[in-house]
């Protein structure tokens, strides 16, 4: 069985969808891995470095021609099109807004297993690229934030006297909500945060940060995945009213509320960004879904009355040696669960990972 790595060549990706590391693991299960030359060096993996595990070095058609390919970002229509019928793909694929390139991959007779849509349960935690990405985000989030304020984070004691800490809130507590508040606790910010899930307030409380406006955490804002429900217009609004008085307090705020498959929920109107000092800064991690914050634009800093809203896209991309180290255990811990104790590959449409991440039809004979 082979499987082929490919460059990434979506704009601004600088990560590899398997490290030697991984690649070493697989070659000596069996696996005869093809990386196409360069693929690693965005990330600090040299071409070097993969044949000293025994992958064999390639040019795109090869990585493409494979039984598997294993890629970070979805592929183009032409890369879809260098694929063979009856192979395989394991990647992002942003399914909801994907039809075409899911078209492609179809017609072409090549099965995608979209990463996004790993299961979230106990099995398939070692599996989850949106948790280890997000990770990466929610920490580089506070960073981003910490440069562009003119203040400091921590208190400081001086000789030219006792400077304050910095308040931060970071609204949402999943895993990049959560990698926020330590990272902004560590670099000694005051920080709260927010989240209407009920298992959030002890999460975010335990990392020593305050919990805001607990009076509206719902039992019935989270689905059983672990994710949170899409709320109403009403409860949405009195979400925004109750954020609205302490986020004009705030020095910085980092928002990471997401829902799967829909639009970023509205957590931050316009008016309350005007309510917020001159100097403050907001990072908004739901940029490329709409936004938590009214005035975001993605990829872009907005100046609303001297407050900087920043709206980072594709965060793990600015840390690729290590969210490729972390998307890449992801992805081999899958592959894994993929072989055959003979070393071809099973995917199994009735298998409760496979079959949740399956978004092309699947041929008689899903096996290599």
């Amino acid at each position: 069985m082979q499987i082929g790595i490919p460059r990434e060549h979506s704009p601004g990706e600088t990560r590899v969808a398997l490290t030697p590391e991984s690649c070493g693991r697989l070659i000596k299960a069996g696996v005869t891995v093809l990386v196409e030359r360069g693929a690693g060096l965005a990330s600090g993996f040299a071409d070097s470095s993969y044949e000293k595990v025994g992958a064999t070095l390639t040019d795109a058609a090869g990585a493409f021609a494979a039984d598997l390919v294993a890629k970070v970002q979805k592929p183009t229509a032409a890369e879809a099109g260098r694929m063979r019928s009856g192979s395989h793909l394991v990647s992002l694929l942003q399914p909801a807004s994907s039809a075409p390139e899911i078209a492609a991959l179809d017609a072409q007779g090549v099965t995608a297993l979209a990463l996004e849509l790993i299961p979230r349960i106990t099995r398939a935690q070692s599996m989850d690229v949106l948790s280890s990405q997000a990770t990466v985000s929610g920490y580089k989030a506070v960073l981003l934030g910490a440069a562009a304020m003119p203040k400091f984070l921590p208190m400081l004691s001086t000789a030219a006297g006792t400077i304050p800490p910095s308040k931060v809130c970071v609204l949402g507590a999943g895993v990049a909500g959560l990698q926020a508040i330590a990272t902004a606790r560590r670099l000694g910010g005051l920080v709260s945060g927010f989240d209407i899930r009920p298992a959030a307030a002890e999460q975010i409380r335990s990392l020593g940060a305050t919990v805001v406006a607990q009076d509206l955490i719902a039992a019935d804002a989270q689905t059983a995945g672990g994710y949170a429900t899409e709320q109403s217009a009403e409860r949405q609004a009195a979400i925004q009213d109750a954020l609205k008085a302490h986020l004009a307090t705030m020095d910085l705020v980092i928002t990471t509320a997401q829902i799967p498959g829909r639009a970023a929920p509205r957590l931050i109107t316009t008016e309350t960004v005007r309510t917020m000092a001159p100097g403050a800064v907001i990072v908004d991690l739901a940029a490329e879904t709409g936004g938590n914050c009214e005035v975001t634009k993605a990829g872009e800093s907005v100046d609303v009355n001297g407050v900087t809203v920043i709206g980072p896209v594709n965060l793990p991309a600015s840390m690729p040696n290590h969210a490729s180290a972390m998307f890449s255990r992801n992805v081999l811990t899958f592959v894994q669960h993929l072989l055959t104790k003979e070393g071809t590959l099973n995917v199994d449409p009735a298998d409760e990972i496979t079959g949740a991440m399956i978004v092309t039809k699947v041929p008689a004979a899903a096996t290599a």
